[in-house]
């Protein structure tokens, strides 16, 4: 029966290979279960809460990508997406976590309208391709300051701004081993690196506090009393309903928040799921990929999930080519990571004490690696293109904020094209954005 609904046999692959392709993609995506809590906590949600939020919308994600597409793809909490929500929504913008929640619900409402509809082609022609893989590649340097500076790396000057912080406090120690042991597996190309790499950390981190070096430091791993539990946080399921009267309070800022996080999570999940389908040859001669409109859906559906659970928005997640990679090329592969994420909840008390913000950073900084890589693509001889990335990207850093970064980079863009004499090059929509951004910028609206 499965196999006449997955097509196994017409795609190449069997039940065997997809089943340990999906405990390798799993295995690759994994980090987030201790990421995602140590993120998003910061803005007072609880880390269980979090947990439980993370595991089963990601599960359930997962299996609505199995069953809906023929993509064997796992969705999860979006790296970069969950940094915009902590830092840019709830810090910048000083919106609640209830607020923030109903801003995801409302963002993946639209991406679901605009994947149905004729929207998606239009959409994906308005950003520039370069700008496109700017904004990404400036998330990946975001993600690996957020983990430089939350580990104490780097740390506050009242002079130089930032400076290297104590590199023999226990914690910073740690990440750093961390950071070291994760790049040398990476480079290695050793599968799931990441979240091996994690759990070498985590141990040495256990041994260092048992002799008493940075025992009693939250930001060092510990061993919990129970690691296995049947009792679970649903503190945060529906907290988003009680987020919209704030959020609808300032138009203005809701307009801008919404674009940013439409955006982030369109071009994200659309991205990763063309790069993966050419990895799975879905791609015909004409350059058509197959089942894409679904597999969005899929993504759109489980952003909305996640969005009444608890969490950050869920986007498709580029460590599928780990599964995919061994012969993985069906939905059932989605399935199968989709059941591990949600047996997962039963050791959330365990993940929580060893996944620690010393352990989680190693994986800030290889993810952000990972991403950059967008910028070989990049048009470097256009001086326009050029001088908008690289505000982009400086200005996501220092100003501590995604959609900041993205209105330097496109108001860049736009003036860049007027200066040269090139404005007719561009879509109209590039002007409209530039002038909303700037708006939003200069004058706080």
């Amino acid at each position: 029966m499965l196999d006449n609904f997955f097509k196994l046999k017409g795609n190449g692959t069997d039940y065997k290979t997809e089943i340990i392709g999906g405990i390798t993609s799993f295995l690759a995506m994994a980090y987030i279960l201790g990421i995602n809590p140590t993120m998003l906590s910061q803005t007072g949600m609880p880390a269980t809460g979090i947990f439980f939020a993370t595991a089963i919308a990601s599960g359930i994600a997962c299996i609505v990508m199995g069953l809906l597409s023929i993509y064997p793809v796992g969705l999860a909490p979006g790296m970069g997406v969950n940094a915009l929500f902590t830092y840019t929504i709830v810090f910048n913008m000083n919106y609640s976590w209830e607020a923030g929640l109903a801003a995801v619900f409302l963002s993946n409402i639209i991406f679901l309208i605009i994947t149905v509809s004729k929207i998606r082609e239009a959409i994906l022609n308005i950003i520039p391709a370069d700008l496109k893989l700017g904004i990404g590649a400036g998330i990946g340097f975001y993600l690996a300051f957020i983990g430089l500076t939350a580990s104490g790396i780097i740390e506050a000057h009242p002079t130089t701004y930032l400076t290297l912080g104590n590199l023999f406090t226990p914690a910073v120690l740690l990440a750093i081993l961390g950071i070291f042991i994760s790049l040398i597996l990476y480079l290695k190309q050793v599968q799931s690196a990441v979240f091996i790499g994690m759990i070498i950390t985590a141990a040495i981190g256990l041994v260092m506090t048992f002799f008493g070096f940075g025992a009693g430091n939250e930001m060092m791993p510990s061993l919990p009393e129970h690691a296995i539990t049947t009792t679970f946080d649903l503190s945060l399921f529906g907290g988003f309903a009680r987020g919209f009267g704030e959020l609808f309070s300032d138009i203005p800022n809701l307009i801008i928040l919404l674009f940013t996080l439409v955006f982030i999570s369109f071009f994200d999940a659309t991205g990763t799921l063309i790069s993966l389908s050419r990895q799975c040859g879905f791609v015909n001669e004409e350059g058509e990929i197959k089942g894409i409109g679904k597999a969005l859906l899929s993504t759109a559906l489980g952003g909305i999930i996640g969005s009444i659970f608890g969490t950050s928005t869920i986007t498709a997640y580029i460590e599928s080519a780990t599964g995919i990679g061994v012969g993985s090329k069906t939905g059932l592969t989605a399935i199968v990571i989709g059941i591990l994420f949600i047996l997962s909840i039963f050791i959330s008390p365990l993940i929580l004490s060893l996944f620690t913000t010393s352990v989680t950073t190693a994986a800030l900084i290889i993810v952000g690696i990972l991403i950059i890589g967008q910028l070989k693509d990049i048009n470097w001889d256009d001086l326009v293109v050029t001088s908008s990335v690289f505000i982009t990207i400086l200005m996501m850093i220092l100003t501590y904020s995604i959609s900041l970064g993205m209105a330097w980079g496109l108001i860049t863009y736009a003036v860049g094209k007027i200066a040269t004499g090139k404005f007719k090059e561009i879509n109209l929509g590039i002007y409209a954005l530039a002038i909303v951004f700037g708006i939003y910028i200069f004058f706080g609206l």
